[in-house]
């Protein structure tokens, strides 16, 4: 089975809900002319990184942009990874990804596990409990936002429960460009998955974005690459592909997690 991706790589404005929403509407409607199957939006896509003042603009329990998202969904009949939004919760505020499918259902739901302090995200932030495990058209595949994917043990955790598409919602900065294509490529060869990653352009007060928006294949190969500037980046993934390579190098079955439990154990007694 082909999957037809749309990362929209956006950029975004700075603590405007309203206008934001605007934006990606209008970009949807442009990219479902060439219909993909699955769209792809950025890391806090309504907000942008106005933390500060979250406690006026993040959304209640993520209503607001999972109506937003269900109806474009059913109006464009297409799948949507809809990035993350600043929900609001009684806790306090999430960093939650939100999949809705083409009938408008949310089959998904993730909160960021990695809260990252460079960003002060910590301080405004709470942090996820979940998987980010879903499944579109049969097929299982995983989100993680941003700073996960420095994170190969949570990663992993989604491979082998055999997830085959990774979806990476971000809004990484531009000096760390190099970090996020290295990381990226190396979480598809060492899951042997597609990763889809779609980053944010642009700049807000404190930050410039490094766009480069990718797909990956199973073998490491970058199928489609961004500039720095905002675009649609689209691209064709062969979920056959991931059973090909797991096949032709069996790391899953060749693992030994009993072993790498029993040495962190010994190591942690030892020192």
């Amino acid at each position: 089975m082909t999957l037809k991706i749309a990362c929209l790589q956006l950029d975004i404005a700075f603590g405007n809900p309203h206008e934001n929403e605007q934006v990606v509407e209008r970009e949807i409607e442009k990219i479902a002319k060439e219909r993909p199957d699955v769209i792809v939006l950025p890391e806090l896509w309504t907000t942008g990184y106005d933390l500060t003042r979250l406690d006026e603009i993040a959304d209640e329990n993520g209503e607001r942009a999972k109506t937003f998202m269900t109806k474009l969904a059913k109006s464009y009949r297409v799948h949507l990874v809809a990035g993350s939004v600043a929900k609001k919760t009684a806790k306090g505020v999430t960093n939650t990804m939100y999949i809705v499918d083409r009938n408008g259902t949310v089959v998904g739901e993730y909160s960021k596990l990695h809260l990252f302090q460079l960003m002060d995200e910590h301080l405004y932030l709470q942090p996820g409990e979940d998987t980010g495990l879903f499944t579109l058209e049969n097929t299982l595949c995983a989100g993680v936002i941003c700073y996960d994917i420095r994170f190969p043990e949570w990663i992993r955790v989604h491979a082998v429960q055999g997830a085959e598409v990774l979806f990476v919602v971000a809004q990484w900065p531009l000096p760390r460009l190099s970090h996020w294509r290295t990381l990226l490529v190396a979480r598809a060869i060492e899951n042997q998955c597609y990763v889809v990653a779609c980053n944010r352009a642009g700049s807000d007060p404190n930050n410039v974005f490094a766009g480069h928006s990718m797909i990956i294949d199973p073998w490491g190969e970058i199928i489609a690459e961004a500039g720095e500037e905002p675009c649609a980046l689209t691209a064709q993934i062969d979920l056959q592909k991931v059973q090909e390579v797991r096949a032709r190098i069996p790391i899953f079955a060749d693992r030994r997690p009993e072993y790498y439990q029993t040495a962190e154990k010994n190591f942690l007694k030892k020192y």
